[in-house]
């Protein structure tokens, strides 16, 4: 470019060098031509310019030229730069168009799928937002799972959960004001009159033969749910196991039952368990058992229950509605009161070959007993109803008296017996304050009750007779804090008097001609020799043979958990209970016996 502008001024220069000279030529022609003109006017004109003049002039606009050509030189220089500027800007505008053809093709095309990728990008976003819930919830699993692993709440073997929870360690105690010679447990019926020795003596035991141990299996299979349960500790003697109530033989077995329940509400339960009598708080639940607070095993009077063998149905319907009934090992417990002139056989002592323990007495049983329940829980507390079917039975001799011992005319008498019974549970202040009431009367009833009364006594010929009773308990329940829970019972275990004549001499239960006389009068309890100093006590004193009416309890205590969490409970508890023992009028009178007693615990539950 610098050449060709170059090229250009020496061309200009050469043009304008030309134009002089041929301006000079012509100038000079014209002054030749004109010369006869000039001399013909020179006469009337001045003399122009000389040549020197000319000269003169001609280098003045040469300069002046040179000067233009250098400008222009310079304006060319200038807009070189400006066409090479336009150039690059036109090369950059048309590589810009280029992208912009480019962009704009491309976004003709992402305009035209816009909508399907909107769509495609919102269920791209929901895909994400639930991998993002599922990645969470796999999170929250397998830190629950690491956390099991750590620290697990049972153990899993072969598809099986084994858990311990339920059992427990204790540390016991109990004081009465009069001596039973009892552990932990109170035998109800066992209070001493005045008369005896031991209701001039407190007496203070501590125990932890509560401890228990609990063990659960649960399995699934299909719709089915499996499940084995064991649970026993150590409050039973070697000597005094039997069948009565808690069927406690060594080492005790308080619960031993299998299990299989199906997804449909059906559950069939077998073995050694709470009888169907008590009352639950789950539906008919195994393991929902309402239970007294009470420190006190043997529970507080009025209460119903039995632990023994038994098969249980049971059905839900629409986890409101209940029923179940059940086959369960029988009994027959304490005949009470006497006076017949016949002979009946109706138990034995136990057969240690058999292994039944030969100091307790085994009834005959003619069949088990049968116990239909129906439990309804519509919204608002829970309610129960049930009855309780039995059979009694023994063998008569009515000629085996008198010193004849015949067999001749002896038969056999069944007796069949039952009753109805209630229970309920209601929140009178949700989740603060619970009120339970339990009612069970019938006849034949008595081993149901906590104070394990008679069941049947006789009439006149032997036979058997079963006496009506029941049972009562009332109970508040507070959950004061999140820590302590506070209780209040009363209740009671009652039979009627029974009263038959046999040939004009009183026979049956509660009889007036009961020896009563010396219940309150204290004797000394076997003969002493010389300086002998007598070591036991006795607990029936002389002429004391009354038929119990009433034994009645009121219980007040609490629970305090130090501490209730993934590494247990800890816990203490403090109960005083008021113990009353009430007996039908015979020749002395009606003699009553009190006892105060006071237990405390502290206890550790596994997790």
């Amino acid at each position: 470019m610098k050449a060709l502008f170059r090229n250009l001024s020496v061309l200009l220069l050469g043009t304008l060098v030309l134009q002089s000279a041929g301006a000079t030529q012509t100038a000079t022609e014209a002054q030749t031509r004109s010369s006869s003109r000039v001399r013909h006017r020179a006469a009337h004109k001045p003399a122009g310019p000389t040549l020197a003049e000319q000269v003169q002039q001609l280098r003045e606009q040469m300069a002046a030229q040179q000067q233009q050509i250098q400008q222009l030189q310079n304006q060319l220089s200038a807009r070189d730069q400006q066409v090479q500027q336009a150039q690059q800007a036109a090369a950059q505008a048309s590589t810009q168009a280029a992208d912009a053809g480019a962009k704009a093709s491309e976004a003709a095309i992402t305009g035209s799928d816009a909508k399907t990728q909107v769509a495609e990008f919102s269920d791209t976003v929901r895909k994400v937002r639930q991998d993002d819930q599922n990645l969470t919830e796999t999170v929250t699993s397998e830190q629950k799972r690491v956390a099991e692993v750590e620290n697990p709440g049972a153990i899993h073997f072969k598809g099986i959960t084994i858990s311990p929870t339920g059992s427990f360690i204790a540390a016991e105690t109990v004081y009465r004001t009069k001596g039973m010679g009892a552990d932990i447990n109170t035998q109800l019926s066992g209070e001493p009159f005045s008369g005896a020795s031991n209701a001039h003596l407190s007496e203070f035991n501590a125990s932890a033969r509560q401890s228990r141990l609990a063990l659960m299996g649960e399995g699934k299979y299909n719709n089915y749910t499996f499940r084995g349960y064991y649970e026993g500790d150590f409050l039973s003697a070697g000597t005094t196991s039997n069948d009565n109530q808690s069927n406690s033989y060594t080492f005790r077995e308080r619960q031993i039952w299998g299990q299989v329940a199906s997804a449909g509400g059906w559950t069939l339960t077998g073995g050694q368990q709470w009888s169907l009598v008590t009352e639950t708080k789950s539906g008919l639940a195994n393991l929902s058992e309402a239970l007294p607070q009470v420190i006190d095993p043997n529970y507080t009077a009025g209460f119903s229950w039995e632990r023994q063998f038994g098969v249980r149905l049971t059905k839900a319907f629409r986890k409101k509605i209940f029923v179940g009934a059940s086959i369960e090992e029988p009994q027959t417990l304490n005949v009470g009161g006497g006076g017949i002139a016949d002979t009946a056989v109706f138990q034995q002592a136990g057969n240690l070959a058999g292994l039944y323990n030969n100091q307790a007495n085994y009834s005959y049983n003619a069949a088990p007993d049968l116990i239909f329940k129906a439990a309804f829980e519509p919204g608002f507390g829970h309610y129960e109803v049930f009855g309780i079917a039995r059979f009694f039975r023994d063998r008569v001799y009515p000629n085996a008296v008198g010193g004849s011992n015949s067999a001749v005319g002896a038969f056999t008498d069944t007796e069949p017996a039952g009753g109805l019974g209630a229970n309920l549970r209601v929140p009178v202040i949700k989740k603060k304050l619970d009120f339970g009431f339990h009612v069970l009367a019938g006849d034949g009833v008595g081993r149901y009750g906590d104070a394990t009364l008679s069941d049947v006594t006789f009439r006149p010929g032997g036979t058997f007779s079963p006496i009506r009773g029941g049972s009562m308990l009332a109970g508040l329940e507070a959950h004061a804090t999140s820590k302590l829970d506070l209780y209040a019972y009363y209740g009671g275990d009652y039979l009627e008097r029974q009263l038959y004549f046999d040939g004009g001499k009183q026979v049956g239960y509660g009889r007036t001609t009961n020896v009563t006389t010396g219940c309150g009068i204290e004797i000394a309890p076997g003969a002493a020799a010389g300086n002998q100093i007598l070591a036991s006590a006795t607990a029936t004193p002389s002429n004391c043979s009354p038929d119990t009416r009433l034994i009645q309890e009121g219980s007040l205590g609490y629970w305090y958990d130090f501490y209730k969490g993934a590494k247990g409970r800890f816990r203490q508890g403090i109960q005083y209970s008021y113990l009353e023992k009430n007996t039908w009028q015979g020749t002395g009178g009606s003699p009553k016996a009190i006892d105060n007693m006071i237990f405390t615990s502290f206890r550790y539950y596994l997790p």
